[in-house]
């Protein structure tokens, strides 16, 4: 079996910083400090896989040959005697063009799935591109190694070991193929401050509800408001302690609760709220200095994010 290996180096590098995704900003995550988060996400699978193919679960004698690009979106994840077949090479600076050539070069060399890592923007790389190339070459089973920032879509696998426990089965027969939505957030609609994700495409997958995380959508309920404000009017009772300092966390839900509190929230990020003031989308190292800080009770508030599956 031929399997492709695409890895986005830059999906990935805002999560720590308080972007909302990686998308043109990979630059500005490096220089502020961000570590490669897809590549090591793709060796912590292949690694998994390789103890799958080397132990009794694989019944079929199956021996995999990987396919894709020297350097950082490839080989420099796969791990030490992993048969990987080299058809091109990393540039310096990878962009969505790159993922492109790279999907391209993989049809080309008859794989029969591609495992990849990233997030929504790149599978949405990856399935234009695979749309480009044909209804034969769109039909390629996709894996999503999950290693972004936003990953709404379909084909992600819940874990690196679970994605690693799919291509087994997958290859093995065990599992049919199936369409599955593309999904990401709407842009457009977020910088004007509201959350909205959106269906892009459809790719096929391997179907395992055990191990794939299944398409997150927005979910909304009649009754939502009611419980908005009994749990808002919990909150503020909490609040009345002045020296407590409260972590909210991302999410409509939690952004609503804020509202009803007067508060002006971030979207999908961490905010810390003490004596009244908003201290508004810190990144890691601003919320781990603000909560050490601190010698007062925390809160930490945190929501369900809708249709995020099991």
């Amino acid at each position: 079996m031929r399997i492709g290996v695409v890895v986005n180096p830059d999906a990935g590098l805002g999560g720590r910083l308080a972007f909302k995704g990686s998308d043109g900003r990979a630059a500005e995550a490096r220089a502020a400090g961000a570590e490669d988060r897809a590549g090591p996400r793709m060796n912590e699978a292949l690694d998994a896989f390789a103890d799958l193919v080397a132990s009794p679960l694989n019944r079929t004698g199956l021996d995999p040959t990987f396919v894709g690009w020297n350097g950082r979106m490839g080989s420099t994840w796969a791990p030490s005697g992993a048969r990987y077949e080299s058809i091109g090479s990393t540039p310096e600076a990878t962009s969505a063009v790159n993922t492109a050539t790279l999907v391209h070069d993989l049809v080309g060399a008859n794989v029969d799935a591609i495992l990849y890592a990233g997030g929504d923007g790149t599978t949405r790389d990856i399935v234009e591109a695979l749309g480009r190339l044909g209804e034969e070459a769109a039909m390629t089973p996709l894996i999503g190694v999950p290693g972004g920032v936003k990953m709404h879509s379909g084909c992600f696998a819940t874990t690196p070991t679970a994605a690693a426990e799919v291509l087994l089965a997958f290859a093995q027969g065990d599992l049919r193929t199936a369409l599955t939505e593309v999904m990401d957030l709407d842009e457009e609609v977020y910088l004007k401050g509201e959350w909205r994700v959106r269906m892009y495409g459809e790719a096929w997958t391997p179907a395992s509800p055990r191990f794939m995380q299944g398409t997150k959508e927005q979910v909304e309920r009649e009754s939502e408001e009611d419980t908005i404000e009994g749990m808002a009017e919990h909150v503020r009772l909490l609040m009345e302690d002045e020296d407590l300092m409260v972590v909210w966390g991302s999410g409509g839900t939690l952004r609503n609760i804020g509202q009803h509190l007067d508060l002006e929230l971030t979207l999908l990020g961490i905010d810390v709220v003490h004596a009244g003031k908003v201290h508004a989308d810190l990144d890691e190292s601003a919320l781990l200095t603000a909560i050490r800080a601190h010698d007062g009770p925390r809160l930490l508030l945190l929501s369900p994010m809708g249709g995020q599956g099991a």
